[in-house]
């Protein structure tokens, strides 16, 4: 069982900055991929970036060149530097983690004020 754990979300305002960072514990193996979702009220929970063990990276079209995901793999964290932020990226943000099964954290609310 991999627990997640996020941290970081908060208020900011237009243009500015967070840094998200989500920690996996419970597995002793490294995990293939983590990931961050996002949810805004009334919305689905979306894919906002994830990246593999490898070091491959995904990212939807709306937060390409504004955001940057990260890993340590041996430590097991995954962080989402975010730069640029409008109001349309308030949600709340999930960390995801993927290991035979998809294990999600509770999430953390990002507020972007216009």
């Amino acid at each position: 069982q991999v627990q997640l754990v996020e941290s970081g979300g908060g208020l900011v305002q237009t243009g500015g900055s967070l840094r998200l960072s989500c920690a996996a514990s419970g597995s002793r193996f490294i995990i293939p991929v983590m990931g961050w979702y996002r949810q805004a009220p009334g919305k689905q929970r979306e894919l906002v970036a994830s990246c593999s063990s490898g070091g491959t990276t995904n990212y939807a079209d709306s937060v390409k060149g504004r955001f940057t995901i990260s890993r340590d793999v041996v430590k097991k964290m995954v962080y989402l530097q975010m730069n640029s932020l409008k109001p349309e990226d308030t949600a709340v943000y999930y960390c995801k983690a993927y290991i035979l099964n998809n294990y999600w954290g509770p999430g953390t609310q990002v507020n972007v004020s216009s």
